[in-house]
């Protein structure tokens, strides 16, 4: 019987002992999966908006976005539904930072997509000329840098001991 047990209190264990530092939690957590809430009701509900924000001049000039281009929408505010999904409830429900990094990485390599899909509004000053940024822009590339990086920095182990163990937890080889 004692040997039924011993699962379930290492699981209890390690999800006490994984303590992560605060600017990781908040941003993984909770800023970055608000932040894909707020991208999930403007490319589904405000679309005309997220359009015109993204670019105006290649909008209908009726007020009637194309069927192709809200199934698109609606397909973004999907991912966008999932990344905050994947982030706030994942990562809320391990201890396990074998699971942190894979699904991180998994989104550093969607920042380096989402930062190439902006390209076309003027690469490759658009990376760089804060002053031309618009609400979405700020969102698209500046936020965009900001998640990244804290990825990298997660991923290299900064405020985690190293990187090779933390809460007591050796890294899988």
């Amino acid at each position: 019987m004692a040997d039924s047990r011993k699962p379930q209190a290492a699981l209890r264990s390690a999800a006490v002992g994984l303590r992560l530092p605060l600017p990781y939690r908040l941003f993984f957590l909770l800023v970055e999966p608000c932040s894909a809430l707020a991208g999930t009701y403007y490319a589904h509900f405000a679309q005309r908006t997220y359009l015109e924000l993204t670019d105006a001049a290649s909008l209908p000039v009726d007020a009637v976005i194309p069927r192709g281009g809200s199934i698109v929408l609606d397909q973004l505010a999907n991912l966008y539904l999932f990344f905050a999904l994947a982030e706030a409830l994942v990562l809320r429900s391990t201890a396990d930072l074998r699971v942190w990094r894979a699904l991180l990485l998994c989104m550093l390599v969607a920042d380096a997509g989402h930062l190439y899909s902006v390209r076309a509004a003027g690469a490759p000053e658009i990376y760089w000329s804060v002053g031309r940024w618009n609400a979405i822009d700020w969102g698209n590339i500046p936020f965009v840098y900001l998640g990244a990086s804290m990825r990298i920095a997660f991923l290299a182990g900064v405020g985690l001991g190293g990187g090779t163990e933390a809460a007591g937890q050796k890294r899988a080889a």
